[in-house]
């Protein structure tokens, strides 16, 4: 029997494939399913299910694609009505894959269709569980995000179902089971996942906040609860086209690779309501780029911040990537539901340049840069770090303005004033700047390295440093 965990940092998710006997089962795949086609193909194996744990928020599954491609059935637990066929599985069903079995837990409050897979060897022995985003490493998933989608539910009802799942199906299970969660570190999907992608059963009932054994029903609701603030605006649209289905992806790449001259380019913008989106390294990005282009680097947390950023779905997209790297920026847009990329800049941004075009930056400065400034005059630093980073350690007198809650941010900021702008280390702040400038704010600097470089520096005040909190 093969288990394999295929997990993509960008999203910090984690799909599945399981294979016994010929017979493959592929549980929470992504949006490209041609991986696990061809892993099957390579070990002559026929993929018989796509198991879905629930109708993700986070991301757009792969499972219309994949079971039309490979004639796998797709599954739900109870609760569950996509508007395309499915198999409704039975709590306590057992579903065969070769020589190994894989029992059906339905386990309510992430949603009301939250369904976890117990895989059983051949011998019958239960040895993995496929918890999905009932159970994580460190945490459990958070109990608000279907109500967004169903009304009448309050997040101490999901929260209150949710601990009766754990207590009542998973809890009881054998210690030495091996927890494959949906997602890690990174994801919004819980409060204070592990950066490890999987554990013992046994290990998490002594470690996980959510399963200590004295803990009350009203005592969880609260823990659970607490901390939780607005899940990024494309969640529900994901949940949507996760239940009533979207184009193919094969459609989403043919539509998005066209190879467009600055002149071609250039008029694709005017004509259209389409955004600019520049993937570069931030610094690449700060040092000449389009005109009210917003950069959103391939090489961080690409997708979850595309979400964040850009709230139409259906909002159609520019590109403006490093050569080579096209197909792969389109895929993963596709992955958190943005099928609407029109073309991409041929030759890059070098091409645009070339063609003597107008040109932007943002003007850039180190730490010690910007220490010399502050020795002459005052400097008003901007923190656009989570709320919780911030509150944890800050340079004194820095305010906050959250990259989450950029338009709340926006409005604290006065457009007559210079700002010397950072995150962490880099990558946020560049993401601020380019989206402040495209509206009109032009007296921000960035700071590179972050907080960092300017903690490393020992030029500013910090804040004593206090444990980070679980709030998202």
């Amino acid at each position: 029997m093969i288990v394999e965990q295929i997990y993509t940092g960008c999203l910090a998710q984690g799909a599945y494939y399981i294979e016994s006997n010929g017979e493959a089962v592929v549980i929470d795949p992504l949006r490209e399913v041609a991986p696990y086609i061809q892993k099957a193909e390579r070990n002559g194996a026929k993929i018989k299910y796509v198991l879905e744990t629930h109708f993700h928020a986070d991301f757009v599954s792969g499972h219309i694609d994949l079971a039309k491609k490979t004639g796998a059935k797709i599954v739900y637990g109870p609760n569950a009505k996509p508007d395309f066929d499915f198999y409704a599985a039975k709590d306590g069903e057992v579903l065969t894959v070769g020589n190994a079995t894989i029992q059906v837990l339905h386990t309510p409050g992430h949603t009301m269709e939250s369904t976890c897979y117990l895989l059983k060897d051949e011998t019958g022995k239960a040895v993995g569980l496929f918890s999905g985003d009932t159970l994580f490493i460190g945490d459990v998933g958070r109990p608000d995000l279907a109500q967004k989608v169903k009304a009448d539910l309050t997040q101490e009802m999901l929260a209150g179902y949710l601990f009766d799942s754990l207590r009542n199906k998973i809890m009881p299970l054998a210690d030495d089971i091996i927890v494959y969660p949906a997602h890690g570190a990174g994801s919004a999907c819980g409060k204070n996942m592990s950066k490890e992608t999987t554990d013992t059963l046994g290990h998490q009932k002594q470690t996980n906040y959510a399963l200590r054994a004295d803990m009350t029903k009203d005592e969880f609701i609260k823990e659970v609860i607490t901390g939780l603030v607005a899940p990024p605006a494309y969640f529900p649209l994901n949940v949507m086209m996760n239940i009533h289905g979207y184009d193919s992806i094969d459609t989403v790449l043919e539509r998005g690779q066209h190879a467009l001259s600055p002149e071609a380019f250039e008029a694709a913008a005017n004509e259209t309501s389409a955004l600019i989106l520049d993937t570069r390294d931030p610094q690449t990005f700060a040092g000449g780029f389009i005109p009210n282009s917003i950069n959103i680097g391939i090489d961080g947390n690409f997708a979850p911040w595309v979400g964040a950023m850009i709230p139409d779905i259906k909002q159609e997209i520019l590109l403006v990537t490093d050569e080579g790297r096209e197909q792969e920026v389109i895929t993963r847009l596709a992955r958190v539901g943005y099928d609407y990329t029109i073309g991409y800049l041929k030759g890059g941004f070098e091409a645009w340049k070339a063609s003597g075009k107008e040109v932007d930056q943002i003007r850039s400065i180190s730490a010690e840069e910007l220490a010399v400034i502050a020795a002459n005059e005052q400097v008003h630093i901007l923190d656009v770090r989570k709320n919780s980073e911030h509150l944890s350690e800050h340079v004194i007198n820095a305010e906050n303005a959250p990259l989450d809650f950029i338009n709340d941010s926006m409005s604290q900021i006065d457009k007559n004033k210079t700002y010397y702008v950072h995150c962490a280390g880099g990558y946020r702040s560049m993401i601020f700047n380019s989206i402040l400038r495209a509206r009109g704010f032009n007296n921000l600097t960035d700071i590179k390295g972050g907080f960092k470089a300017i903690k490393e520096s020992g030029k500013f005040p910090v804040s004593d440093y206090v444990c980070p909190t679980t709030l998202l």
